[in-house]
């Protein structure tokens, strides 16, 4: 009796057993795990992109398909920092259980391909890595970054280019693209008018006075004024030399311009500002030119990055306006103790002249960055956390698209409130024993809550915020 009991149990445990290797291994690469990497992967992972490796096809996603489990198991992959109880988001990549399972199937079973007739079609990627086809192309100024500059600093540049528009021109979305991204900190930039005096094409920038760790000196411990010459040892000319200033000292880091329009970075995991799922636009007018800014940091070898920017172009005029700002705080205050674990500094307080939707946010801090919340404060004074980022990833620089518009009356403020991580506790801390300023190196820090709304046409864009202690523009 107990012997068939045991028999009938084997049995059963084998049946089982070959019913779940049965169910693993039905799990394969075409019917199951290709259409999961179309729809949360394949943007970043694909060739000319930012992502090391391409998931377009079996061939090339293979060999990673253990590393592909242990990054999903973990939600490393896709890069995602919202906290899920505050905005539902139109681009949020995160994977459901049920597809990180699938997942981690495919990889145990040995990452089968499966069959061909069960791949869907693939989709398809405008040509060299461009997120979205753009109808127009501008080029920036080649610029080899060295492998190991002086002082192992590279300062922040400006650069003006003519857009060449002999019209005025609704521009729907925005991509820059370095094509060296190792290298590339940030590449920021925004449409001004076009001055007589313009300098097209030529890269300019300040030698800062630095201390042997490449920290920036204060003011008024400065031994010597600032050279009168560009970082390539030119005398600058007298026009530039006049209205030459700090790259942090305005929202684009150019000639004094001010913010433009549409001023829009690539930071690292963040590419492209497209407006059209706001049925918005930025309205060029003709004769306008490109203010850039623009960051190399070195890592060792020599490349030359050749950056452009891709644009697309409405054929009728949009229903909605874009803006784009960003917050700050005020640098003279900011100032991160030594060994401090959770650094506030005063909050950023944009305040809405004019009703708008808000519909997209991005934080930007930099290395000792630890979290950033956006909070809405109403006429009325109703509070609503719109977004929350308790784990700041300065790696991943994510936009986050709302899902829907948030309506906001004039009147309105937009308060962010941020945390930096100062103590040895924070593994990319480069030293967790010294005040840290605002600066533009990565080694310094920053507190740029980035963000956009639309407004009606009628509006001016100019007087639609008040947003004071826009510290440095950029990343």
């Amino acid at each position: 009796m107990n012997k068939r009991f045991w028999l009938a149990g084997l049995m059963l445990g084998g049946f089982l057993f070959g019913a779940e290797t049965s169910t693993a291994q039905s799990v394969t690469f075409n019917k199951d795990v290709l259409p999961i990497l179309q729809r949360n992967c394949q943007t970043c992972h694909r060739p000319n992109n930012i992502a090391p490796m391409s998931l377009l096809t079996y061939g090339s996603t293979r060999p990673w398909a253990k590393a592909m489990k242990a990054a999903v198991v973990t939600r490393k992959m896709p890069p995602w920092f919202a906290d899920p109880q505050f905005g539902h988001f139109a681009n949020d990549p995160s994977l459901t259980q049920s597809e990180i399972d699938t997942i981690v199937k495919w990889a145990d079973s040995g990452a089968p391909q499966g069959d061909s007739n069960d791949a869907p079609p693939p989709l398809q990627w405008p040509e060299n890595g461009w997120t979205t086809k753009p109808d127009i192309v501008l080029k920036g100024v080649p610029y080899t970054v060295p492998p190991t500059p002086a002082r192992n600093v590279i300062e922040w540049m400006t650069l003006t280019t003519p857009t060449g528009f002999t019209k005025d021109t609704w521009v729907t979305s925005v991509e820059i693209k370095p094509s060296e991204l190792a290298v590339t900190h940030h590449i920021c930039i925004s449409f001004v008018p076009h001055r007589p005096d313009a300098v097209y094409n030529t890269l300019l920038w300040v030698d800062k006075q630095r201390d042997g760790d490449g920290v920036e000196v204060a003011p008024s411990e400065r031994k010597f004024a600032l050279p009168t010459a560009d970082g390539r040892g030119r005398e600058l000319p007298a026009r530039a030399d006049a209205r030459r200033r700090d790259a942090g000292a305005n929202n684009t880091g150019g000639d004094g311009r001010g913010a433009g329009l549409g001023f829009t970075c690539y930071v690292p995991g963040r590419a492209l500002s497209d407006f059209r799922p706001f049925n918005a636009a930025l309205l060029i007018p003709a004769g306008y030119d490109v203010s850039w800014t623009i960051h190399y940091t070195p890592n060792g070898a020599e490349l030359t990055d050749k950056p452009r920017i891709g644009l697309t172009i409405a054929k009728e005029p949009p229903q909605r306006l874009l803006i784009e700002g960003f917050g700050g705080t005020d640098p003279a205050k900011f100032a991160i103790p030594p060994n401090d674990g959770n650094y506030a500094p005063a909050p950023s307080e944009i305040t809405f002249m004019e009703n708008a939707d808000l519909v997209w946010m991005s934080p930007h801090m930099h290395l000792r960055g630890k979290d950033m919340t956006y909070k809405l404060i109403l006429p009325d004074g109703k509070e609503q956390i719109v977004l929350n980022v308790p784990r700041y990833d300065f790696n991943w620089q994510l936009g986050y698209q709302l899902a829907q518009p948030i309506k906001v009356l004039k009147g309105s403020k937009l308060v962010v409130i941020g945390h930096y991580d100062n103590s040895a506790n924070n593994k990319f801390n480069p030293d967790p024993n010294r005040t840290v300023y605002q600066g533009n190196m990565t080694w310094e820090e920053m507190f740029a809550p980035f963000f956009a709304i639309t407004v009606d046409k009628s509006v001016d864009p100019a007087k639609a915020l008040k947003i004071p202690f826009t510290g440095p523009g950029g990343a």
